[in-house]
């Protein structure tokens, strides 16, 4: 079976990665993606050269993170080892060959590129890098390389019908801005809410003007297409897969 991606108007070469096409088993499968997880590693990294295939180049230069779901992010020049990533939850390129790699379970994938395909970016964006800022700190660091025109894609992720959360979550969302309660609905469970984490994305981008469409793909729902951590933890499984989102420059 061939790798399955999902792709959107972008001028650059990019791919929403699916579960679809791999070689890993069980709970793994089949397109397992992420090297911090108990799956074999070289199960793992065939995974991983059959996506960076795909996107047309070697393996050795489809980078990756630790991801720590913070707001640091790494201008991307050289390829480091495969695995040895920093601790940051974003990147951007210029170099030609280069491809950035973010893997999630529930989190949204977010892609950038400016309207010349030169510079792309690539961040992982949980509720809570997207509050600290990941999105436009992002953005930020492209347009400090000279990107103009720039503009995101979310790819899939948790979506709001699948989103129950709680008022730590909510609260903390309103201390930054109280106008965000539009991403909010009545929760399933008393004392609950149901998050938009695609369309609060898609606002933190707007806030400093770099438009973003949604692949509305739920993460949660689709478990034949999507890995998911909050599936998991319902189900009380004991492992997690995750896919890749990834991206290059023309």
């Amino acid at each position: 079976m061939n790798v399955e991606f999902l792709t959107a108007e972008l001028p650059a070469l990019h791919g929403f990665f699916t579960r679809n096409g791999g070689v890993s088993t069980g709970l793994y499968a089949s397109l397992n993606c992420s090297l911090s997880g108990a799956d074999d590693p070289d199960v793992v990294q065939q995974n991983r050269k059959r996506v960076a295939e795909a996107m047309g180049v070697s393996l050795k230069n489809l980078c990756g993170l630790k991801q720590v779901h913070e707001a640091t992010v790494i201008h991307v020049t050289t390829p480091w080892a495969i695995g040895a990533g920093p601790p940051a939850d974003a990147m951007i390129t210029t170099q030609r060959g280069i491809a950035l790699g973010v893997i999630t379970a529930d989190c949204a994938p977010v892609l950038f590129c400016d309207d010349a395909g030169a510079c792309v970016g690539a961040a992982h964006a949980g509720w809570r890098g997207a509050l600290l800022g990941v999105l436009e700190a992002t953005g930020m660091a492209m347009r400090s390389k000279g990107a103009v025109g720039i503009r995101a894609i979310i790819g899939p992720c948790i979506q709001q019908q699948s989103y129950e959360v709680g008022a730590d979550l909510r609260d903390a969302v309103l201390a930054r801005n109280a106008a965000h309660s539009r991403f909010f609905g009545p929760g399933i469970s008393a004392e609950k809410w149901q998050f938009d984490l695609s369309g609060y994305c898609a606002a933190r981008l707007a806030s400093v003007d770099i438009p973003a469409s949604i692949l509305p793909r739920d993460t949660f729902a689709e478990e034949q297409k999507f890995f998911s951590h909050r599936r998991r933890s319902l189900r009380k499984e004991p492992v997690l897969g995750h896919q890749i989102s990834v991206i290059r420059t023309l």
